[in-house]
C-alpha cells in the first residue's frame, strides 16, 4: 500500500479534511469551506443509515420557474443515532418533515423537527433509531431552483423553449449535486439499493422523461396537469437522476444483446424526429461494441434510453440525454484532429460509455471522478477499434494528447466534494491505453475491462480498488505507475544515448521506484525494454541508426 492510500485510511477527523494533499500539490494548500466539507464528507448524520429506496414526486411550474414537491426516503439503521443529515441547496427549502412506518405511510405520522445550515439539513428524531430497523421520512420542499448559466458544466434547471415556443426543461447536476433541485443523501458512496421511483406533474400539454422505466401517465383534467411515473428498479448515483420536459415524441427498437433482448427508447421532440430516426442508429452500434469490452449493458431491467435536451448531454443512467445537433463529432468537430472524431456521435459513444464507467462502477468520493471520466474517454477509441480498426483507435487517442494540459493532479480532494484536473479525460484516456500496451496482451486487457464491470457491478469504489484490480488481474505492479500518472503531474521522460551498436537507457521526471516494460523500435525493429532511474544498457547486434519509443505509451522520449 502507497503513502497516499495510508493517509487516508488513518485521517479520522473533519478538521484535518481540507488539510489532505496530495504528493505533487503546490506549497500552498486550498482552502475549504464547513459547508464543502458537510458536502464532500461522510459525516456521523450520514454514516449511521443505509440508503434503501427514494420516492421523488415533484411538480413543475414552468412559468414561475419553481418546483414542490416531497421525497420518501427509505432506509435501514446501521448504527444507533437521532440526527440526520438531508441536503437542499439554497433557495430552495424544506417545508416539513414528517417520519414515516410501515403502518402510517399513507395516513401521515409525526412531524420531526428540522433545521437548515446553508445547503444541509439537521433533521432531529425524538429518540435513537434502533439499529436494524426499516424507517421511512417524508420531505416536503419547494422553490425556485438555481438556474444552469453553462449546462451540463454548471448544474441547475434549464429553461429553454424549442424552435417551435414550447417548453424545454431539462436538470443536470454532476459535480455540484442532486441536491441543487431535490431533498436527498447528497454523497457518492451511498446508493438506494432498491432504486427508486420518480413521479413528475407537468402542464397538461407536455411530456416529462426520467431515469428508468415509465409505469404510468395520470391526467388531472381539474388542474390541466399530467404526471409520469418513472421507476428505477437497480441502484443509481444521485447526480445520475434526472428529469426532462418538453413536447416529446418517442420511439423505439429493440437491442438484441449479451443478456437477452434489451428495449432501447428515444424521446425527442416533435420536429427532430426524422433526423433523430437517421442519427440514432449509433445508439445499437455503441452498446455492441461496449458489450463486446466492458461485458453486459448494466441496466436491462430499466432499459436504455437517449433523450434529446436543450443543452450537449449527459449520463443519466437509463436516460442519457442528447443535444448534439443530430451529427458526427463533438458539435460536428472533431477533437483528435486526425478525421476520426468524425466517424462516431461523440455524445452517443461518450455519454453511453458512463452506464458502465459512472452508472455501473461509481466513484465513492468525487476526487475519484477519474474512475467515470477516464475509462469512459477511453471508451471511444475502443468503439473505433471495434467497428473501424485498430490504427484509428491509436490514431484517436493519440491525436487527444495535445489536449493534455498537466495543471493539476487527476485525483482531487477527498471529502470536500472536489474533483481534480479535467485532464481526466485525455490524460486518462491516453494513460488506459498506455496502461494496455504496458501488459501487452490484448485478451488479458479485455478480461480486465469486463471483469472490473463484474466484480464491482452496480458498487461504489475508490481509486485504490481499481488500482488493486488492475495489478492483481494483470500480474504487473501498477502502484507507481498510477501514482505518477493520478498523483503527479509529471510525465515520464524516457532517455537515451546510442554508442554504436549500444543504447543506455533511463527514466527521467518519474516518481520513485517508477519502472514499467515499455516498447521501441531500434533500427526499426520492436524491443521491450524495462526502463528505472538507474541507466541501462541495451546491446544491439549492429550499429544502431534509429531509436524510437513507440507512440502508444503516453511518455517523452529524447536522446542525451
Amino acid at each position: 500500500m502507497n503513502i497516499y492510500r495510508l493517509i487516508l485510511l488513518v485521517t479520522g477527523c473533519l478538521a484535518c479534511w481540507s488539510a489532505l494533499c496530495l504528493s505533487q500539490a503546490p506549497a500552498q494548500q486550498e482552502a475549504f469551506s464547513s459547508q464543502e466539507q458537510l458536502r464532500g464528507s461522510i459525516t456521523p448524520e450520514r454514516n449511521w443509515w443505509d440508503l434503501q429506496h427514494y420516492t421523488l414526486s415533484v411538480e413543475v411550474f414552468p412559468e414561475t420557474k419553481s418546483l414542490q414537491g416531497t421525497v420518501v426516503v427509505d432506509f435501514e439503521v446501521i448504527k444507533p443515532s437521532g440526527r440526520m443529515q438531508i441536503d437542499l441547496q439554497e433557495p430552495l427549502e424544506i417545508t416539513g418533515v414528517t417520519h414515516l412506518s410501515e403502518a402510517t405511510k399513507g395516513n401521515g405520522g409525526p412531524e420531526l423537527s428540522f433545521k437548515r445550515e446553508g445547503n444541509v439539513y439537521w433533521i432531529d428524531f425524538p429518540a435513537d433509531v434502533p439499529v436494524g430497523a426499516k424507517q421511512s421520512i417524508r420531505v416536503n420542499y419547494r422553490g425556485v431552483p438555481v438556474e444552469s448559466k453553462n449546462p451540463p458544466w454548471s448544474g441547475g434547471l434549464t429553461w429553454q423553449e424549442d424552435e417551435k415556443g414550447n417548453p424545454f426543461i431539462a436538470t443536470s447536476c454532476q459535480g455540484i449535486g442532486a441536491s441543487i433541485w431535490w431533498p436527498c443523501k447528497d454523497h457518492g458512496y451511498d446508493e438506494p439499493d432498491r432504486g427508486m421511483d420518480i413521479n413528475i406533474t407537468v402542464p397538461q400539454e407536455l411530456t416529462a422523461v426520467a431515469n428508468g422505466r415509465l409505469k404510468k401517465t395520470t391526467t388531472d383534467e381539474r388542474e390541466k396537469t399530467r404526471t409520469f411515473h418513472w421507476q428505477v428498479v437497480n441502484p443509481i448515483n444521485n447526480y445520475g437522476v434526472n428529469m426532462n420536459i418538453g413536447n416529446y415524441v418517442n420511439f423505439s427498437e429493440t437491442y438484441r444483446g449479451e443478456h437477452g433482448d434489451l428495449d432501447v427508447d428515444y424521446w425527442v421532440l416533435d420536429h427532430q424526429r426524422a433526423e433523430a430516426e437517421r442519427q440514432f442508429k449509433e445508439a445499437p452500434r455503441t452498446l455492441e461494441a461496449f458489450e463486446h469490452w466492458f461485458g453486459k449493458y448494466p441496466f436491462y431491467e430499466d432499459s436504455y434510453k437517449l433523450v434529446a435536451v436543450p443543452y450537449l448531454g449527459m449520463e443519466h443512467q437509463s436516460s442519457v440525454t442528447y443535444g448534439n445537433g443530430f451529427k458526427n463529432g463533438y458539435r460536428g468537430t472533431d477533437l483528435s484532429g486526425t478525421g476520426v472524431g468524425m466517424k462516431f456521435d461523440f455524445i452517443i459513444v461518450h455519454e453511453s460509455g458512463h452506464e458502465w464507467f459512472g452508472n455501473n462502477i461509481s466513484m465513492r468520493d468525487a476526487a475519484d471522478m477519474w474512475i467515470h471520466e477516464s475509462f469512459t474517454n477511453y471508451s471511444e477509441n475502443l468503439f473505433v477499434e471495434y467497428h473501424f480498426s485498430k490504427q484509428e483507435a491509436e490514431d484517436y487517442v493519440i491525436g487527444c494528447r495535445k489536449r493534455i494540459r498537466n495543471d493539476a493532479p487527476i485525483i482531487g480532494t477527498y471529502h470536500v466534494n472536489k474533483s481534480g484536473s479535467g485532464d481526466m479525460y485525455y490524460k486518462g484516456g491516453n494513460m488506459l491505453h498506455t496502461v494496455r500496451h504496458v501488459i501487452d496482451d490484448d485478451e488479458k486487457w479485455l478480461e480486465i475491462l469486463r471483469g472490473l464491470n463484474k466484480h464491482f457491478r452496480h458498487q461504489t469504489v475508490d481509486t485504490g480498488q481499481v488500482e488493486d484490480f488492475i495489478s492483481q488481474q494483470s500480474g504487473i505492479d501498477f502502484n507507481q505507475f498510477f501514482d505518477q500518472y493520478l498523483r503527479s503531474v509529471k510525465i515520464p521522460l524516457l532517455k537515451y544515448k546510442v554508442n554504436g551498436d549500444q543504447v543506455a537507457y533511463r527514466f527521467e521526471n518519474v516518481v520513485e521506484g517508477f519502472s514499467v516494460p515499455v516498447r521501441v523500435l531500434v533500427n526499426g525493429q520492436t524491443k521491450t525494454i524495462t526502463p528505472g532511474e538507474q541507466p541501462q544498457v541495451l546491446q544491439w547486434n549492429e550499429p544502431i541508426d534509429s531509436f524510437q519509443l513507440d507512440r502508444n505509451f503516453y511518455m517523452d522520449c529524447e536522446s542525451d
